[in-house]
Formats: C-alpha cells, structure tokens, sequence
C-alpha cells in the first residue's frame, strides 16, 4: 500500500512537470526547482516526511524570498 502511495504522489509530480508546468512562464525561485526538490524529497524520506519538505519548500516559493541554491 505504501508503494502504491508512493508511486501515485511521484506521478501525480511527474503529470505536473510534463504537461502543466510547460504552460505557465518560469517563477521557481529556487535551485533545483520545487517540483525537483519535492520528488527527490520524497524519494530520499519517504511520502511523509518528504512530502511536509515540499509544501514547506513550496510555501517559501514567492516573490518576497530571495530564493537561491537550496539542496534537498
């Protein structure tokens, strides 16, 4: 069931990159991007503790952050 989990957050990452990401103009302020970040998180964590990584990531995302190289 964890697998299976897993496996449907990484996609669901994935689908992003691929067909929805191309759609909008580059705004990640980071290095690597949050989509990045967040699938090497969950890879490396597991869903749980990865997954809190990205939408901690993702909630700095904006533009009053200077951004920057920010390594998982």
């Amino acid at each position: 069931m964890k697998k299976i989990i897993t496996c449907f957050i990484i996609g669901t990452i994935k689908f992003y990159r691929l067909f929805l990401s191309p759609l909008k103009p580059p705004s990640c302020r980071f290095v690597p991007t949050c989509s990045e970040y967040a699938l090497t998180a969950i890879e490396k964590y597991g869903v749980a503790r990865g997954s809190m990584m990205a939408i901690r990531r993702i909630l700095r995302c904006h533009p009053f952050n200077p951004g920057g190289y920010d390594p998982v």
